[in-house]
């Protein structure tokens, strides 16, 4: 369904109530505004819908405020959650006065991404497929006001929970502590929560294929089938909001923070990358692990900007509660075939159809349209400079002796960390004008506001800490 006729009929036929225009805001966040199916019209999905820019954190100032959603109309699905009948269609945001996109919107960064992609010659197209983490829990609660900062969260089936006096008994099957890979039920108990979200997707028309729990308690993983970075984008805010509103109907609440309890493994969001040209996967060769040149030039581009990279894949001040070295975490600049302990991996295949590189520093809480761009982005860059990767790594990173360890670099060990790393390096970015200073500067300054809050708030371990000194 591409065009606006076909969405017309769309609604008349199926008796579509509402129909949702989605767009993203610079944080990540999906938004949305609904439109009664009677009022749609040609002009409407063609030309656009007017709102109020200056209301989205990063965005336009109340002087400059009017932007325009306009529609793609490929995109379209039925929302299974509301009680009307409503047709959404994802967005990108446009200047009305000139129909350009506008250069701070996530989803015309991505569409740009594409377009420059194919200007370039590399290649034709980009697949990108995300591995998103989740936790699950039945209580949330938090306080963040002048004297009290606080959280606090439960789940019946954490394993915190083994001797908790229970209303309805404790049965005592749960996994322990990093524990949670792969048990079978009752351990396992988000087994039917997980089928739900998975077959819901599905039933929405997205490509998916498996659902597991994760290592830590209470951390669960849907599997999305790659797609192309524009789409797979699209794609993952639907994953996001399915979860989100699955976990709702049940009395659960879902979250994507890399690192929302201490003691566990903390969620990641692994990135598959790959690039076709002619119908061919330019990645697949002779060289390391049956990759080519362009791979391995890909891979030295993200190592070299891993650092700006971590300012928008791992972008809260949580992420790098995730991304501390000594631990199960991808921190060291490093690649390997299969080896997991490094920030670049190449999983292994035998088709040359399905040679990719996999980037495992990323983190769920990242924009997907930026991310995915950003790492596409500077792949490129290292095509296009020939940048070398320098030799893989096949020891286990997380056993090398100190002195060893030393002589390998590291991903940002804080959001400060990335976003200086950003502001020093973002040429590469700015190609194609598929990023611009402009926008580049407004998440720095939406980013700083965030760091700003975080450092100038007492954190409880500091009472523990310092309280008595």
């Amino acid at each position: 369904m591409s065009s606006s006729s076909d969405i017309l009929k769309k609604i008349k036929d199926e008796e579509i109530e509402y129909l949702d225009l989605r767009f993203t805001d610079p944080r990540g966040k999906l938004q949305h505004v609904s439109i009664l199916g009677d009022g749609v019209d040609e002009d409407l999905l063609d030309d656009g819908f007017m709102f109020d820019g200056s209301s989205i954190a990063g965005w336009k100032s109340i002087d400059q405020s009017d932007m325009k959603l306009a529609p793609d109309c490929s995109t379209s699905y039925v929302d299974p959650f509301y009680a009307e009948k409503t047709l959404c269609i994802h967005c990108n945001v446009e200047e009305p006065d000139t129909g350009e996109l506008y250069n701070r919107d996530p989803r015309s960064t991505a569409v740009k991404a594409e377009s420059y992609l194919k200007s370039s010659g590399v290649g034709d197209i980009s697949y990108f497929g995300p591995e998103a983490e989740f936790f699950l829990f039945d209580d949330v609660r938090f306080s963040n006001t002048m004297n009290k900062v606080s959280y606090e969260v439960d789940a019946i089936d954490a394993s915190w929970n083994t001797d908790a006096d229970l209303e309805m008994g404790n049965m005592g099957h749960r996994p322990g502590v990093k524990g949670g890979y792969f048990p079978v039920n009752p351990i396992d108990a988000g087994q039917d929560i997980r089928s739900e979200m998975l077959s819901t997707m599905k039933r929405m028309g997205m490509a998916v294929d498996k659902h597991h729990h994760e290592v830590a308690s209470n951390q669960h993983e849907l599997g999305l089938i790659f797609n192309s970075l524009t789409k797979q984008a699209d794609e993952l805010q639907k994953y996001k909001y399915v979860i989100h509103n699955v976990a709702h109907a049940y009395g659960k609440s879902a979250t994507f923070m890399p690192k929302p309890i201490a003691g566990d493994n903390g969620t990641g969001m692994h990135v598959n990358m790959s690039i076709w040209k002619s119908g061919n996967p330019l990645f697949a060769g002779n060289k390391y692990a049956d990759l080519s040149d362009e791979a391995l030039y890909f891979i030295g581009g993200i190592l070299k900007h891993a650092k700006a990279l971590n300012a928008i894949t791992n972008p809260a001040t949580n992420s790098y509660k995730r991304l501390i070295p000594g631990f199960e975490a991808p921190v060291l600049r490093a690649y390997s075939a299969r080896n997991r302990s490094g920030c670049v991996r190449i999983p292994w295949t035998e088709s040359p159809k399905a040679k990719r590189v996999e980037a495992r520093f990323p983190d769920p809480s990242a924009n997907p349209y930026l991310a995915f761009s950003a790492l596409l982005m500077a792949g490129l860059d290292g095509i296009q400079k020939k940048t070398d990767p320098g030799e893989p790594s096949d020891k286990d990173l997380y056993d090398l002796p100190p002195e060893e360890l030393l002589s390998i670099p590291t991903v940002c060990g804080s959001l400060r960390e990335a976003i200086e790393a950003l502001q020093s390096d973002h040429d590469f970015m700015l190609a194609g004008d598929v990023f611009t200073k402009d926008q580049i500067e407004a998440y720095i300054e939406l980013k700083n506001e965030e760091i700003q809050e975080f450092e100038h708030t007492p954190h409880p371990i500091e009472y523990k800490l310092y309280y008595s000194c």
